[in-house]
């Protein structure tokens, strides 16, 4: 039997992508096994978020030969979308795919194996109308999936590639959605998570139906306990649908809201597409409908004119608005886009400054949001038994660890939070539910 291996880079979106054409492979006879280990075909899906994925998949392209000489090494996905030049200067690389055709996979590498010439298949995205379906029956995870229902975006964000490197909004067909989230329930999984490279914009291109609507669709679906969502736009979050998620019991109250900063003039350079105060009176709506509600984001410091004064208002927007957790990225110029050209760009030195002032205040705000978790009796979803104890997630996505004899993965079980450590809780097991 052939093997494959597999190295993913950057998103969700990313994740779900591999997950498919690992299947593909699956169902033409491969083995998929670890990327270490020896293989016949590796294939690299790429990230370009950041000057570090593209390095990191450079890296990894050249490390599969090394692996095995012989191997067919293909390259896929946003990187080699954006920059298929600099991919084509990698000379073990066999096979080089952007955003589009990543179901025909398969098909790529058994044209390689009868020519042995290297083959290059990067179309032009931004033409792209139609949603690529990818077929997934059988998950690696066997407790959560994500499910990607929504491709694209057309916010531009002066910093950002990925419009470029996944064209305009595209969505999935709500009935298709739906025949492979009860797939998933036919197969076990209690969980979903709704994922795209630009969610909140699911429907902007179908008639009728918009986020909201796949949301209660799949929670009519028996055996899908939570439905989660991945990063989505703030200014999605209107009083009229926050009412209506208020209702969906399945719905996970954990909002994944990407600020990038805290400042008013660096927003309007980012062109993002709200204020401070808008964001603000987003968060405190959805804390006043959702009283346990995670809600956790995005911060890039050291955008090109970020001056010290700009820094403290985003470190002291943030000291106020008390976010559950945050993720911290040191801004990356990306070739092509407008901040690239932007003047005033700030010194290395100075965003590693900023970045570890922000890195300590998330340490203590997350620590503080599961510290008043104490004492509750919360549902977790297991997913992982390591070294005598369960770990898995609540609702509102705090990680908590339970000591037990046997192997909970998959099953939701109500849990006392006993003990708060830093990044994660410590409970005690209730019930079975």
């Amino acid at each position: 039997m052939k093997k494959v291996a597999f190295y993913t880079l950057g998103c969700r979106v990313n994740t779900y992508e591999t997950e498919a054409m690992a299947e593909t492979f699956i169902k033409n006879g491969y083995e998929v096994v670890d990327f270490d280990d020896y293989a016949d075909v590796y294939v690299i899906n790429t990230c370009t978020v950041t000057n570090i994925g593209d390095k990191k998949s450079r890296q990894m392209i050249r490390r599969a030969k090394k692996k095995n000489n012989d191997a067919v090494v293909v390259a896929v996905g946003c990187y080699v979308q954006v920059a298929p030049e600099e991919v084509e200067k990698i000379e073990d690389v066999d096979i080089i795919v952007g955003t589009k055709d990543k179901g025909k996979i398969v098909e790529f590498v058994d044209e390689y194996l009868k020519n042995r010439k290297r083959i290059k298949h990067v179309e032009n995205v931004m033409s792209i109308r139609h949603f690529e379906e990818l077929e997934i029956d059988e998950y690696q995870d066997k407790t959560r999936a994500f499910l990607k229902i929504q491709d694209g975006c057309d916010r531009f964000c002066s910093y950002c590639l990925i419009p470029y490197a996944r064209g305009p909004v595209r969505s999935r067909k709500p009935e298709n959605i739906l025949m492979e989230v009860e797939k998933l329930s036919r197969n076990g999984y209690k969980e979903v998570i709704l994922s795209g490279i630009h969610v909140a914009s699911y429907g902007k291109d179908l008639k009728d139906v918009n986020l909201i609507d796949v949301i209660e669709m799949i929670s009519k679906v028996e055996g899908i306990e939570r439905i989660r969502i991945g990063s989505v736009d703030p200014t999605f979050f209107n009083e009229e649908i926050i009412e209506k998620l208020k209702y969906i019991d399945k719905f996970c109250h954990h909002f994944h809201l990407s600020l990038q900063s805290g400042c008013d003039e660096t927003l309007r350079r980012m062109n993002r597409h709200y204020t401070t105060s808008e964001y603000k009176k987003i968060v405190d709506n959805l804390r006043e409908v959702f009283e346990d509600v995670s809600i956790t984001t995005d911060v890039i410091v050291g955008f090109p004119g970020e001056t010290d004064e700009e820094f403290e208002r985003t470190f002291e927007f943030l000291k106020e608005i008390k976010l559950s957790k945050m993720h911290i990225f040191k801004y990356s110029p990306r070739k092509g886009t407008k901040a690239a050209e932007y003047k005033n760009q700030v010194p290395e030195s100075i965003k590693e400054e900023r970045s570890k002032k922000l890195i300590e205040l998330d340490k203590i705000l997350e620590h503080e949001f599961i510290k008043k978790h104490e004492g509750k009796v919360m549902d977790v979803l297991f997913e992982e038994y390591k070294e005598g104890y369960n770990w898995g997630y609540t609702k509102n996505y705090i990680r908590v660890g339970v000591e037990s004899q046997r192997d909970l993965s998959g099953e939701i079980i109500n849990v006392k939070i006993i003990e708060s450590r830093e990044n994660k809780a410590i409970g005690v097991l209730k019930e079975v539910k």
